[in-house]
């Protein structure tokens, strides 16, 4: 897959194009993009992506689901051959025209255009999907707005993903992207206070503009070189060590070693319980054991591990 971060990059060969932020990249989203690869294979055009990085936040975009790395991930399972991302501010203050014409016809030669029914494009977002459609016709471009996509009667949306992290409704957030929610992040170092306990814990801070779980326990599973371990994971504060800021912290079930420094999946399956204030560090060592071995046991009933 080719990635692209230049607004003035030229490409080489003709394109379908899947336009949108793909935050999630959940199943609304890998509807749109299968519907775009299906007619790029029927028409021999590359497979093409158009979205955007951003510097600083924007008011129209909540909180990121997942990192630029868990993204492309996604785009790379789904057979995507060019990643067009260039930063928000390189083409915002082009009109809906020249972001058309200068953009997906000049520099990603695109033959045809997908997008969803809540696109907006161009300076101060004038351009939708009307707008969209009229100047396909002009340039002699195919264009395809996607139906809107329904998960048991409800809109799937990235809105709708982030509150059901933020209720800790980790299944339903799951069945919207299609695949667990998980993080991709550095392990760091942390107070060491598992390791005293018999439970070593990794940790993982998430980024400035990323959404994040209902503080509290959760089953998760940890892929660590290829093998999927079951695991519990606590996000919040550490209210019984007297934490300051909040932290992701891991226990791993049946793994010893030194993860420091390597980017760790963690994916999410079930909610446990609210972080609580325990009274004894003893106390606390036994909830995240006992919370390991639930999760042991409900991965292996789902055929996880």
């Amino acid at each position: 897959m080719l990635e692209v971060y230049n607004i003035n990059w030229i490409g080489e060969k003709d394109t379908a194009v899947a336009l949108g932020y793909f935050d999630g990249v959940h199943t609304a989203h890998q509807y749109l993009i299968n519907q775009m690869c299906d007619y790029a294979a029927w028409h021999s055009l590359d497979k093409a992506v158009f979205t955007f990085t951003k510097s600083i936040k924007l008011g129209h975009k909540g909180k990121d689901i997942m990192t630029q790395g868990q993204k492309l991930d996604c785009m790379r399972q789904m057979g995507i051959d060019l990643f067009y991302s260039p930063d928000f501010f390189e083409f915002s203050s082009l009109t809906p025209e020249e972001f058309v014409r200068d953009v997906l016809i000049k520099s990603m030669r695109a033959k045809a255009v997908f997008c969803g029914e809540n696109f907006f494009f161009g300076k101060d977002r004038r351009g939708n999907v009307q707008v969209l459609k009229q100047l396909c016709e002009k340039y002699n471009l195919e264009f395809v707005q996607a139906q809107t996509f329904c998960l048991n009667g409800e809109v799937v949306s990235s809105t709708a993903i982030r509150a059901a992290l933020a209720d800790g409704n980790i299944e339903k957030a799951n069945a919207m992207l299609g695949r667990p929610y998980g993080v991709n992040l550095n392990v760091v170092h942390g107070k060491k206070i598992g390791r005293t306990i018999g439970t070593p814990t990794i940790n993982q801070i998430y980024p400035a503009g990323m959404c994040t779980p209902k503080d509290g326990v959760y089953i998760t599973c940890t892929t660590v070189n290829g093998k999927k371990y079951p695991s519990a994971t606590g996000f919040g504060s550490r209210p019984t060590v007297n934490g300051v800021g909040k932290t992701c912290e891991t226990y791993i079930l049946g793994f010893e070693g030194d993860l420091y420094y390597q980017n760790i999946q963690v994916d999410f399956y079930s909610y446990l319980f609210e972080t609580r204030k325990f009274d004894s560090l003893e106390q606390l060592g036994a909830m995240i054991r006992n919370s390991a071995e639930k999760a042991k046991i409900y991965l292996e009933r789902l055929g996880v591990i």
